[in-house]
């Protein structure tokens, strides 16, 4: 046994990877393939036990933030929209009808919006080396395919944040393979999106979509999180959907918490936010 040095710091103990692979050798007995003398790192059954929650989710928090730490990401702009958005030209695969099928061959739009924003991030964050303005997705289709595909047109990487789904979610094919990161619990995959937000756009989208809105919104209004630009795109849509001067007018929330609000209908006006709130200055 070598000792060694780990980012300049003595390190004298036995590596855990060489103790895998020691244990890995061993004879087969009896004794050594009993799943009780597995080495508990390296146990899957026993990490999926219901007593190693708490370590579970530690480990999910740790690992893609040591990923995207030791990349030197810094900060991103996070998009949420939905997965049922088709790209312009292409059936709308998730229509059950035909009121469905209209309006999601209509919000094609937004498919090329998010892609546009996305080119238009991805150019400035080239101007960081990648460090800055990363775009970042759930990595799964429509608006969050769109959103990687911007980012890969121009050449940037891109982060997709995908989850474990029983329709087995795959991620797209333009996430930037080793920021396709994957998640059990959709809770520590939530708090990934925020980490490091400079901005959180959303776009249409379903239930999923309503939940990232309203539980950044809600960390934001309670002061839990800085008061960074949330941009929904699609005016129309939103109006239609949610009536959020009502619940100023009902009183259940402030009448100065729309200000929280800013709504577009262009990628240029979303970035035009975005530039004005953190005094960028525009590409030559």
């Amino acid at each position: 046994m070598n000792a060694k040095r780990t980012n300049q710091v003595w390190d004298p103990l036995a590596d855990s990877r060489e103790d895998k692979l020691r244990a890995d050798r061993q004879p087969k007995t009896p004794q050594s393939m009993s799943p009780a003398y597995r080495l508990a790192y390296a146990d899957g059954d026993f990490l999926c036990r219901e007593e190693l929650r708490p370590v579970r989710l530690q480990l999910e928090l740790l690992k893609p933030e040591m990923i995207l730490m030791e990349a030197g990401i810094r900060s991103t702009v996070v998009m949420f929209g939905g997965a049922r958005i088709p790209e312009p030209g292409k059936e709308p695969w998730a229509a059950k009808n035909e009121t469905q099928m209209k309006n999601l061959t209509a919000a094609s739009r937004y498919y090329d919006e998010a892609r546009s924003f996305a080119r238009i991030c991805s150019n400035h964050s080239l101007t960081t080396n990648g460090q800055e303005y990363v775009v970042c997705t759930g990595g799964g289709p429509g608006v969050m395919e769109a959103g990687n595909r911007g980012a890969h047109d121009v050449g940037a990487a891109s982060i997709g944040l995908n989850v474990v789904l029983p329709h087995e979610q795959a991620p797209n094919e333009y996430v930037t393979p080793e920021f396709s990161l994957n998640f059990h619990y959709f809770a520590i995959r939530k708090m990934h999106f925020l980490m490091r937000a400079k901005a959180i756009t959303i776009f249409p989208g379903g239930f999923g979509t309503m939940d990232e809105l309203f539980e950044t919104l809600t960390l934001i209004q309670t002061g839990r999180m800085e008061h960074v630009p949330l941009i929904l795109f699609g005016s129309e849509f939103w109006n239609s959907i949610v009536d959020f001067q009502a619940l100023a007018d009902f009183g259940t929330i402030s009448p100065g918490d729309l200000d929280l609000l800013n709504f577009v209908d262009t990628a240029e006006e979303a970035w035009s936010i975005i530039a004005n709130h953190y005094e960028i200055t525009p590409l030559t």
